[in-house]
């Protein structure tokens, strides 16, 4: 099975900021996610595409040249996607009283990793839950 991976370091933007978005893709099948960050308004879902869409020619690069089959993109899945903390930029803004306040400037390291979806798992695309809390039980009607 073929797993690439691509990374995208130093955005400026906080790592939670960008787990938001990237919880949204994870476990979706490439394509599906592409058109999710599309419509995502969260300004982090355009570097977090920029992301995917390399991860994704990262994945036909590597079939192609050691496998030597043709990869689509539909055969492709998000199988982690997660955001690091980057370095802290560290800046200083004035205040008042000749004082001074700090300002903290995040970056996150963001990486997307992207396997070939397996045989049995394109014949049984049951959508899953969430995994947040418990399912929901329907009511029952008492006599």
């Amino acid at each position: 099975m073929l797993e690439v991976k691509a990374t995208s370091k130093y955005l400026r933007t906080s790592a939670q900021k960008a787990g938001l978005v990237l919880e949204l893709i994870r476990g979706k099948k490439a394509s599906d996610a592409l058109s999710i960050l599309r419509f995502t308004k969260k300004s982090v879902a355009r570097d977090v595409e920029k992301t995917l869409r390399s991860a994704i020619a990262n994945a036909v690069n590597v079939a192609d040249k050691n496998q030597k089959r043709r990869l689509d993109e539909d055969d492709l899945v998000v199988s982690a996607a997660y955001a690091d903390q980057g370095p802290t930029q560290k800046r200083v803004r004035p205040a008042p009283m000749g004082r001074a306040y700090q300002v903290l400037r995040r970056t996150t390291h963001v990486t997307v990793c992207v396997a070939e979806q397996e045989e049995g798992a394109k014949a049984s695309a049951a959508p899953k839950s969430s995994g947040r809390g418990r399912a929901r039980q329907p009511k029952q009607e008492s006599k």
